[in-house]
């Protein structure tokens, strides 16, 4: 397999946005007679005029299509006052002067794939979704492939996949986007490539000023680089009967596993008690055979039914298309060492709050990521966000709570119950929590062992705070 390496044009969404200085230019309120009227309004109008109608919409079909497009149906509800749809990078550069000019709220789209409420949907602001940026090039002289900010990980790998070059896949679904990159990227390959955004070799950064720069390891920007980075198949489905001893099998691998080449995913689904509980894993292995010796007591579980073929690893990526649109989704984040109590500890208090609430969830589910410590040596970008190696192979938790169809807002109850549920199942000691999958009340910044280095990096770029008082995102810098 190729080491792939990635330029990747990302507005600043959630994770670290920039300030500058310069002076940008701009057609003020006052410049085109526009009426007092309120930031978003005002930042659209003048968008309008630089960009033009067909780039910036306020109705109609494909505003429509935005709103109602994100994953999470908690994020459907909102109504921009505009839509920008950029097709270059010089549109998202007019689009961040303009809302830096009028202080407007904005947010940014791209995959649409965030079980955040807010993250990528805004009312009375500006929404920046890269829909009509989504292209993905391989250069086989440099060996680099170069993904625009609204390509899904899917699409990138089915257009690179004739070279025989793949980017690095997703551990949730296919149908994720760039975002994945921010936030570090976990796949079933990890353990051998590192985290999905050490991959990134370059990445072109709209300011919120609207300055483009660029950011690599070796350039001037390098800091903004680092923050910005985070940060043959075999599958079975297992009945609920055998949830406490995927468990403690999946405890057991986390703690003794340390062959790179090896990959899990186990997700433990927690069903409201209408119907029977289907847990599935995932083993993955890049070579002539699966070792028994790795996944043998996986394999010795009792299941419903089993697949066990070689497959490449642009199939198996596509073993896991991603959930369909439709309903709310609630992530949560934990992450624990390999010992068995904390697993089962961890699982138990997912099933008491799942009967708990039975009533308002169509489903919850604990899905267990290893992050073995390969999975940190294995950059070739340099560091990222996250820090280094924490010293101990570990689990990244995921809580995930999907709510039934046409459910647009979280229950305050169930909301107050899940945090009490993170609040009881806390990471390990010293390990960070992985912030793709984490709740809008975690502080998954504090958790990074390069927290006060990221909160220097931000106050650096971002001096007057315009990104944390103007967009929601992760809490804490």
């Amino acid at each position: 397999m190729l080491l792939i390496v990635l330029n990747a044009l990302l507005a600043l969404a959630c994770l670290v946005t920039a300030y500058a200085q310069d002076d940008v230019a701009a057609n003020s309120a006052a410049s085109v007679n526009l009426p007092p009227s309120d930031p978003a309004s005002l930042a659209c109008s003048t968008i309008k005029l630089s960009l033009g109608l067909s780039i910036v919409e306020s109705s109609g079909p494909e505003y429509n299509a935005t709103v109602q497009g994100p994953w999470s149906l908690f994020n459907s509800v909102d109504r921009p006052t505009c839509i920008v749809y950029p097709r270059a990078a010089s549109h998202v550069q007019v689009a961040m002067a303009r809302i830096f000019e009028f202080s407007s709220r904005y947010a940014v789209q791209a995959g649409a794939h965030s079980a955040m409420v807010g993250y990528n949907t805004v009312t009375d602001g500006v929404l920046i979704s890269f829909a009509h940026m989504n292209s993905t090039t391989y250069n086989p002289v440099t060996d680099t492939i170069t993904v625009q900010p609204g390509v899904h990980w899917g699409d990138a790998m089915n257009a690179v996949e004739s070279f025989g070059v793949s980017v690095l896949a997703v551990e949730r679904g296919t149908d994720i986007g760039t975002g994945l990159l921010l936030g570090g990227g976990i796949s079933l390959v990890s353990p051998m490539f590192g985290w999905s955004a050490d991959s990134v070799k370059e990445m072109d950064v709209v300011l919120v000023t609207g300055q483009l720069v660029t950011a690599s390891a070796t350039n001037q920007h390098a800091d903004l680089f680092r923050a910005l980075k985070g940060g043959a198949n075999r599958f079975g489905i297992y009945p609920g009967s055998s949830s406490v001893a995927l468990s403690n099998a999946s405890a057991r691998y986390i703690r003794n596993v340390t062959d790179p080449r090896a990959g899990l995913i186990v997700l433990l689904n927690t069903v409201n008690l209408t119907a029977p509980d289907a847990n599935v894993v995932y083993l993955f292995y890049n070579g002539a055979s699966l070792p028994t010796s790795i996944f043998g007591e996986f394999l010795s579980i009792p299941s419903t039914s089993q697949t066990l073929s070689p497959l490449s690893y642009y199939d198996i990526s596509f073993l896991r298309p991603g959930n369909g649109r439709g309903n709310g989704n609630q992530f949560g984040a934990t992450a624990w060492v390999g010992a068995e109590a904390s697993f089962l500890n961890g699982y138990n208090h997912l099933v008491n709050f799942t009967q708990t609430f039975e009533s308002k969830l169509l489903m919850s589910t604990l899905s267990i990521s290893p992050i073995p410590r390969s999975q940190w040596t294995a950059t070739r970008s340099g560091p990222n966000a996250i820090g280094g190696d924490p010293g101990v192979n570990y689990a990244a938790i995921n809580y995930h709570l999907v709510y039934p169809t046409g459910v647009t807002t979280r229950p305050a109850d169930v909301d107050a119950g899940f945090r009490f549920l993170l609040s009881q199942t806390p990471p390990s000691a010293g390990l960070p929590l992985y912030i793709n999958e984490c709740d809008a009340s975690q502080n998954i910044y504090r958790t990074y062992a390069e927290f006060e280095t990221l909160k220097s990096t931000y106050s650096k770029y971002d001096p007057l705070r315009f990104n944390v008082r103007h967009t929601v995102g992760p809490i804490g810098l």
